[in-house]
C-alpha cells in the first residue's frame, strides 16, 4: 500500500504561526521531512515513533539536493506511511512544493499542500512593515533573489517593469546579491532614496531589522554584517516601521530563558515566554515515572470513604489519582464526603478541570502553609490521603501524622532525565543564556547532577529565577546564586519577575 504525502507549510518562525491543519499533519505523520527555516519545535508535537528526516537547506549549503529529497519524501510514501513534509512559509512560495508535487502525481502518490504563512507577508508584519498600504503600495511583488550569474539573469527578470511599479517589492533569498539588485532597479529608473529594510529571521526571538536606502543598501549589509536568512522589502512602506514595530517591543523579545522542568510540564512557562518575544530553552530535568499496578492506591479508592481529608500536592498526582478513580469505574461522587486540598493554583486548577473544587488552598503554596491551615481544623480522629511523589519531602506527612492518622500513597516517582546534557552544557558555554528558571526542588537538583558540579560556576552570569522559598533554599545549598524569587509561587509568578526585570 502506498502511503500518502502532505506538504505543509511551517510558516515563517513563530511557533504560533503553524495552520491548525498543519499541527494535525504533524500529528498524525509516521515521517517528517522537514528543512532549516522551520521551527524545530514543531517536532515535539510529533507522535512518539515518528522519524525525523533533516534535509536543511541553507544559502549554497544543501544536506540534500532536491531531486534526493523528492526521492526520499516518494520512497517513504511508498512504504505504506504518512509523510509531513514540513517547510519554512508555504510550499508553493520558493519553497519547490511544486517540483514535489510533481515528483508524487508522476509515482501515483496520493498528496496534499497545507498552505502557509510566507515570510513575505508575515515576516514584514513582525517587522512594524505594512506589505501594502492605502498611503504607499496598492500591490505587492514577491521575487526570488536567487539571481542567474549568466546571460539569462536579464531574460529571468523585467528589472524595468520592477523598478517602475509602485507597489511593495519583497525579494527572498536574496542578501548574498543585494548589490545586484539595487543597482538594477537604479539603472532602470528606481529613486536610489527609496527605503528598503533587512529582515534577518523574521518573526522569531533573534529577528534583527536594519533599515538603509536603495543607494546605501549593499555598503549598510556589509557594514552591519547582514547573513541569511534575510529578506528584502523595498518601498515607501518601510518607513512606517518606527511607529508599526510591535514584536520588537515586547519585554522578552531577544531574551534566551532556559526552563527547567519535566518534559510534560513545561508547556505553560514556555508559551508564555515566547508570547512575550523571548525564546523558551526546554531542559527536561525530571521524568514523571508512573508507579504502575498499583495496587495501593487501588484499596485506598475502594474504601475512601473511611477518609476525611485528600491532600494533593501536584499536577501529576492530580492526574494518576483522578485516572485511577475513572480506571476503577467511580467519578468524583467518591469524593463527597471528604475535604480536598492543594497545594498551589496549578493544582487547584487540574482538580477543577476533574469537576471538583478544592476546600483548602494555602496561601502560599508550599507544605508548610497547608499544615498551618490544617492544624487548628484537625481532629485525633480525622484520616488522611496523600497520594504523591515517592521522592516528594516528608514534612507535611510528619507534622500531620502528629495530629491524626495519615496515610501517605506513592503514585509517581520523579528521575533525573539526561537526554539533553551535552546541548545544555553547549549552551551555557556559549554563554548566551540570560534566565534559567527553575519551578521546584527537585528541578534544581537533577540541574546541577545533570551539568555537573564542576560546571555550577559557569552559572554566575545567568540570571537564575526561582517559583518559591524551598526551591531557592535548594539551589542555595547546592552552590547556585538565586537571582529572584517569585513572589507568589507560580509560574505566572516566575513570569513577572523577568517581565520586572
Amino acid at each position: 500500500m502506498k502511503g500518502k504525502v502532505y506538504l505543509v507549510g511551517a510558516g515563517p518562525g513563530d511557533y504560533k504561526l503553524l495552520t491548525l491543519k498543519g499541527l494535525e499533519c504533524i500529528k498524525i505523520a509516521d515521517v517528517i521531512v522537514y528543512d532549516r527555516l522551520a521551527n524545530i519545535n514543531y517536532l515535539k508535537e510529533a507522535k512518539p515513533n515518528c522519524e525525523f528526516i533533516y534535509v536543511g537547506k541553507a544559502s549554497s549549503n544543501h544536506t540534500l539536493p532536491q531531486d534526493d529529497i523528492n526521492k526520499v519524501i516518494a520512497a517513504k510514501a511508498k512504504e505504506g506511511k504518512i509523510v509531513t513534509r514540513l517547510k519554512g512559509g508555504d510550499p508553493y512560495v520558493f519553497g519547490r512544493g511544486g517540483e514535489e508535487a510533481e515528483v508524487l502525481v508522476s509515482e501515483g502518490i496520493e498528496f496534499e499542500v497545507v498552505p502557509g504563512i510566507t515570510s513575505a507577508i508575515g515576516g514584514l508584519c513582525y517587522a512594524g512593515i505594512p506589505i501594502t498600504h492605502r498611503d504607499h503600495a496598492s500591490s505587492f511583488h514577491v521575487i526570488t533573489g536567487h539571481l542567474r550569474d549568466d546571460d539569462k539573469e536579464n531574460e529571468e527578470l523585467n528589472w524595468n517593469a520592477l523598478a517602475n511599479t509602485k507597489g511593495t517589492l519583497v525579494f527572498l533569498m536574496g542578501v548574498a546579491n543585494i548589490k545586484k539588485i539595487s543597482e538594477n532597479l537604479i539603472k532602470e529608473g528606481k529613486d536610489k532614496e527609496t527605503p528598503v529594510a533587512l529582515i534577518s529571521w523574521a518573526t522569531r526571538y533573534n529577528q534583527r531589522v536594519v533599515t538603509s536606502t536603495l543607494e546605501n543598501v549593499y555598503e549598510t549589509a556589509i557594514k552591519e554584517n547582514v547573513k541569511p536568512p534575510t529578506l528584502i522589502a523595498i518601498g515607501s512602506v518601510v518607513g512606517l516601521r518606527e511607529n508599526l514595530n510591535f514584536f520588537e517591543q515586547k519585554p522578552l523579545f531577544g531574551k534566551n530563558v532556559m526552563v527547567t522542568r519535566s518534559r510534560t510540564q513545561s508547556s505553560s512557562l514556555v508559551e508564555k515566554i515566547m508570547d512575550l518575544g523571548g525564546n523558551s530553552i526546554e531542559v527536561p530535568t525530571i521524568k514523571i515515572e508512573k508507579i504502575e499496578n498499583n495496587l495501593e492506591l487501588e484499596n485506598e479508592i475502594n474504601k475512601i470513604n473511611e477518609y476525611t481529608y485528600l491532600v494533593l500536592t501536584s499536577k501529576n498526582g492530580v492526574d494518576i489519582f483522578f485516572d485511577k478513580l475513572n480506571e476503577m469505574g467511580k467519578d468524583s461522587r467518591a469524593l463527597a464526603n471528604l475535604k480536598i486540598c492543594a497545594i498551589g493554583t496549578a493544582t487547584a486548577k487540574e482538580i477543577e478541570n476533574r469537576g471538583v473544587k478544592p476546600d483548602i488552598i494555602p496561601e502560599k503554596f508550599i507544605a508548610e502553609y497547608l499544615f498551618e491551615e490544617l492544624k487548628p481544623k484537625l481532629k485525633t480522629n480525622d484520616k488522611i490521603l496523600i497520594p504523591r511523589a515517592k521522592n516528594a519531602r516528608d514534612y507535611l506527612v510528619n507534622k500531620l501524622s502528629e495530629i491524626c492518622q495519615v496515610k501517605e500513597i506513592h503514585t509517581y516517582e520523579t528521575v533525573i532525565d539526561n537526554s539533553k546534557k551535552e546541548e545544555v552544557l553547549e549552551l551555557i558555554n556559549e554563554g548566551n543564556i540570560d534566565y534559567i528558571t527553575f519551578a521546584s526542588s527537585s528541578t534544581v537538583t537533577n540541574f546541577v547532577e545533570l551539568i555537573g558540579k564542576v560546571n555550577i560556576d559557569k552559572l554566575e552570569n545567568i540570571k537564575i529565577i526561582s517559583i518559591g522559598p524551598i526551591t531557592s533554599n535548594t539551589a542555595k545549598e547546592l552552590g547556585i546564586n538565586i537571582y529572584k524569587e517569585a513572589t507568589v509561587a507560580t509560574i505566572d509568578g516566575m513570569i513577572e519577575i523577568i517581565k520586572k526585570d
